[in-house]
């Protein structure tokens, strides 16, 4: 069968440029923070949500996995219909259902109206995200601003999961777990009162652009499918019939997806963002990177309240140096040292940062003293503050403003895939370390010690990895790599 001719991708509608682009950088940091609070927020009061509203312990872990199924499987859809439609108005959409879905949640009194909440967070979230970086490096065309603004991005979606462990710990020990979803109320009324004027008005391509109706049914049931299967490894086991069934059916479809792409007239993902260098290498070491970073968010904090007996407010505190460190280098450092040195040398120097980081964890002690054993663990955290904005230039340097939105979406995708990666494998690996040893007598402090030992060498494994293909993907600037590309084939957006 011959494969028809790419029909060609009309320019993009002209873009009325906002009042202000730092205000406009203010709103999406803004809505960026609301959901990247609400991630980490719900993990503290998951016990008084299963207390009060009668959750089982299957159950319960369903308040995460259904919020990061819609959100992981949506992404990339939500970022291809965001170019076509106009990203503004794919913002204003997805902010507007989180916030509604937020009231939802916080009112609920049954495990089944708050799982559907937070399904509805997931899908209003995807769209307000997917676009967010594309909205960006629209905004910024100057490289030392653009740095300077993707820092500011990164530093707030880095930080703000371990304020909203704080922040958790607090509401819930001083109001109730509800209070956790109404505090979104008032930052989404007032991120969607100011990205109305904030925001370029910009029409999109149109949906004849790229209107892939079984593209965009491939992909995200694919997705979908494949992150429920991963997200469930810790209920079914790794090798059962349901995760092997359900993995190699999301493999199908995704391949599935693949083989659309290339042979549709309007394909919903363009496999030509595939062919920059950066765009791939930068995604494939995000998925690496936050894979292994879950076990220093989350099993950290597990550490700190099942094995040190810590509450859930000052588990937060404890880890709020380590949000402090990543701020203090995302906005005062990273940008500065980007424009000297390039994205590629300030990744690699943050991911060294970070395996020292895993690997200082791997020796935790059951009886550990804050200041000597955790504290440095926390400042080692500035490799976070180096590697995030360096990574994010590098996945969004390299495409065509048309894309822009779509990239957004696929760096969104891979960040949320490897988390999904890092609770399944990470947790899993220490869970079963630790019913061994408890089985064979072991004091329940020293077996949970162990299996977090575990689940830090692997992270630190896939860290190094990350660095490996970094090192060896990442060889040249995305300029100097899209430049060998000829002028009429792209119009490329300004290097970062």
């Amino acid at each position: 069968m011959r494969t028809p001719a790419p029909a060609p991708v009309p320019a993009p509608a002209p873009t009325r440029a906002p009042r202000s682009p730092w205000l406009a950088l203010g709103v999406l940091a803004t809505s960026l923070l609301m959901t990247v609070l609400d991630g980490s927020i719900v993990t503290v009061a998951m016990p008084a949500m299963q207390a009060d509203l009668g959750f089982t312990p299957a159950g319960l872990s369903w308040i995460v996995n259904a919020y990061l199924i819609a959100f992981g499987s949506l992404l990339l859809l939500a970022g291809r219909l965001g170019d076509l439609i106009g990203r503004k108005r794919m913002f204003l959409l997805g902010t507007a259902l989180f916030t509604a879905a937020s009231l939802l949640a916080g009112i609920a009194a049954s495990p089944t109206v708050l799982i559907a909440a937070r399904f509805l967070q997931g899908v209003g979230s995807a769209m307000s995200s997917a676009v967010g970086l594309g909205i960006l490096v629209t905004l910024f065309t100057e490289p030392r601003e653009r740095a300077r603004a993707i820092a500011v991005f990164s530093f707030t979606g880095a930080a703000g999961a371990s304020l909203g462990q704080v922040l958790g710990g607090l509401l819930t020990d001083a109001l109730a777990w509800n209070w956790i979803f109404f505090i979104n109320l008032p930052i989404g009324v007032a991120a969607l009162l100011l990205a109305l004027p904030a925001l370029p008005a910009d029409r999109g391509l149109g949906l004849r652009a790229g209107a892939d109706v079984l593209g965009a049914v491939l992909v995200t049931a694919g997705l979908m499918l494949g992150i429920y299967a991963v997200v469930t490894i810790e209920e079914y086991g790794a090798g059962s019939a349901h995760t092997l069934g359900l993995g190699a059916l999301s493999l199908a479809l995704l391949a599935g997806f693949l083989v659309r792409q290339a042979k549709a007239a309007h394909p919903l993902m363009p496999l030509r963002i595939l062919r920059s260098r950066s765009v791939a290498g930068a995604n494939l070491v995000q998925m690496l990177m936050v894979a292994a970073l879950f076990s220093f968010q989350i099993l950290v904090a597990l550490y700190l309240q099942k094995v040190l007996g810590y509450g859930a407010a000052e588990t937060g505190l404890a880890m709020l140096p380590a949000a402090v460190v990543i701020g203090v280098v995302s906005l005062g450092v990273s940008a500065r040292l980007i424009a000297r040195f390039g994205e590629r040398t300030v990744l690699l120097a943050g991911i060294v940062l970070l395996v020292g980081v895993l690997g200082w964890l791997t020796r935790l002690p059951v009886r550990a003293d804050y200041v000597t054993d955790l504290l440095p663990v926390m400042l080692l955290a500035a490799g976070f503050g180096l590697a995030l904005p360096a990574l994010t230039s590098l996945a969004m340097s390299g495409t065509e403003e048309s894309d822009a939105g779509l990239a957004s979406g696929l760096f969104n995708t891979t960040q949320q895939i490897g988390m999904a990666l890092g609770i399944a494998v990470l947790s899993t690996l220490a869970a079963a370390r630790t019913e061994s040893l408890t089985a064979a007598g072991r004091p329940t402090a020293e077996a949970l010690t162990s299996g977090y030992h575990l689940a830090f060498a692997v992270g630190t494994a896939l860290v190094l990895a990350a660095l490996a293909v970094a090192f060896t993907t990442l060889r040249r600037p995305a300029a100097a790599e899209e430049s060998e590309s000829p002028a009429a084939e792209k119009v490329l957006l300004p290097a970062a």
